[in-house]
């Protein structure tokens, strides 16, 4: 295969179009997946349908694991775009071109033009961006404002001429868009790594030179208010966001996702490969200079900052007990720059690396791809995309739903209800047994709101749904704890490989009215609605 075309400039400039685009259609062909999608989504459809823009809240129940930026930004766009998984990830999409974007710009800054290039290549054709850059939680936009405010505060002390004053005034808006992305973490890394590495380059002195004030005030007019709003409505809230979910996640052992040390290295594997070895070929060529002594680079503090970038931030997340794969999206910015760095210096001059670049380009997104379309199938196997077509065309907005042996995430989205759904459980029990799930985090939310907990019936609410017809229950077929006998005396409304959905009776075991074909509603969007008639 004839690579030349690949290693053209016009191609490598404009071929980089290509990439949002891909984005963009990969966020068209999977369901939402659960349990982080289907929640965050439904949060912002909540927030769209409601009106309250401050309180997020999941079934109607207070959330506040997260502040509320994404939540925000998706009721925006989906008052635009409509109520649809595109319009979700729309939001977590555009975060994603945006870390694209500013790393180019700050590269294109201190190494030129090709290695700017280079490294949007490497960034854009790696899971981070195809994959990540489309899954609907907070990652992305944390990872997108903490990279932003130390591309801004570096440029910021880089600038030959002493601080830059508006550089360094950008970056404090990044920290403050990044706490309200996801709490203390979108200001505590940032300066951690730019602490670190101004230090390291000895620019201690400049410190005194940022804009403190106009500065702190534009970070306080940003990320404040809304804190200052909600925690004056739930009093509580600051203790249980900071301290339960962030300091107790951070310290605690019991939270769900333990994993070892090294998680991290697999993890960074993953997001970033295949380029993710040129990145370790450069750690060890780095390495053997600083043994030999023997650095010298006009970008040396750039490249110090990268690394600094990737170890500090790689080292606080390895620390606790619970890891996550999202944790490690806020370094892929500067391992794209390493990497794009050792092949501008070590591959480039090489007569074949065109056509190897062009390959792995190629063998990323085709990865990526893979990858994308395997988790929808996988997705499938619990998602509500089915019996919510069901639910929209059958079920009246005032009628009853519920849901046993589960929570459905999606399904209040993809159906589009307005009325919350009754989650069905010991409740009694599960306050002493339950542990870092959807039962702790409905629990939780009830106590900000506790009517709001009306939801949430007891085991003895299914005998009085069984005779009602205007009552309706969903059961997870896929759960290990389904058993067809709990549902006796329903009648079966729809099936499908992962959920079922019970009409209750009339005292004669009849069904009042004339219930639609289950049938019809099968396997259709919520538009097939108007061909069925709606009940």
């Amino acid at each position: 295969m004839n690579f030349s075309f690949f290693a053209s400039p016009r191609w490598r400039a404009w071929g980089l179009w290509l990439l949002p685009v891909l984005l963009l259609v990969l966020a068209t062909v999977r369901p939402l997946s659960m349990p982080d999608e289907g929640r965050y989504a439904e949060v912002g459809r909540w927030m769209w349908m409601t009106g309250d823009w401050l309180t997020p809240r999941v079934d109607g129940i207070p959330f506040f694991h997260k502040p509320p930026l994404l939540y925000w930004l998706e009721a925006a766009s989906m008052a635009v775009f409509g109520v649809t998984p595109w319009a979700a990830r729309l939001v977590v999409a555009l975060h994603a071109c945006l870390m694209l974007g500013l790393m180019a710009a700050c590269v294109r800054h201190f190494a030129g033009a090709d290695v700017a290039r280079r490294a949007t290549w490497v960034l854009g054709t790696s899971m981070t961006f195809l994959v990540a850059g489309q899954y609907v939680n907070t990652d992305m936009l944390v990872a997108t404002w903490m990279g932003a405010a130390i591309w801004c505060f570096a440029r910021a002390f880089m600038h030959e001429g002493g601080i830059h004053a508006n550089w360094a005034r950008a970056g404090f808006v990044a920290c403050a868009l990044g706490v309200l992305s996801k709490g203390l973490i979108g200001l505590l890394l940032p300066g951690l790594v730019l602490v670190v590495w101004i230090v390291y380059t000895r620019q201690w002195r400049k410190i005194l030179a940022l804009p403190w004030v106009s500065g702190l005030l534009l970070f306080a007019a940003i990320a404040l208010p809304w804190f200052v709003l909600a925690a004056r409505e739930h009093p509580d809230m600051l203790a249980y966001m900071f301290g339960k979910h962030q300091f107790g996640r951070y310290t605690a052992t019991t939270f769900n996702n333990a994993r070892p040390w090294w998680f991290y290295g697999m993890a960074v594997t993953v997001l970033l490969f295949p380029w993710i070895f040129f990145a370790a070929a450069d750690g060890v060529q780095r390495l053997r200079q600083c043994w030999r002594k023997s650095t010298s680079e006009d970008n040396a503090a750039w490249v110090a900052l990268c690394w600094i970038w990737v170890l500090a931030i790689l080292g606080f997340f390895s620390i606790p007990n619970s890891k996550l794969i999202g944790y490690a999206l806020p370094v892929m910015p500067a391992l794209a720059v390493l990497v794009a760095l050792w092949w501008q210096r070590y591959l480039a001059p090489r007569a074949w690396s065109a056509g190897l670049f062009a390959a792995l380009s190629l063998l990323g997104v085709g990865v990526a791809v893979f990858a994308n379309h395997y988790a929808g199938q996988f997705t499938l196997e619990r998602s509500t995309r089915g019996v919510a077509q069901a639910v929209a065309c059958q079920v009246d907005p005032d009628d009853v739903l519920a849901v046993l042996d589960d929570y459905p995430y999606d399904v209040m989205f993809y159906a589009q209800r307005t009325r919350p759904i009754e989650v069905i459980q010991d409740w009694a029990r599960e306050q002493q047994e339950a542990g870092d799930d959807w039962r702790r985090e409905l629990m939780d939310g009830v106590a900000f709101d506790p009517p709001a907990g009306a939801v949430l019936q007891p085991m003895s609410r299914l005998a009085a749904l069984r005779s009602d017809p205007q009552a309706w229950v969903l059961a997870p077929r896929w759960h290990k704890a389904f058993r067809a006998e709990t549902y006796a005396g329903f009648s079966e409304a729809y099936k499908d490989d992962a959920w079922i959905l019970y009409r209750g009776v009339n005292a004669t075991g009849q069904l009042a009215g004339a219930a639609k074909s289950p049938e019809a509603a099968e396997q259709k969007r919520l538009r097939g609605c108007e061909d069925q008639g709606k009940k």
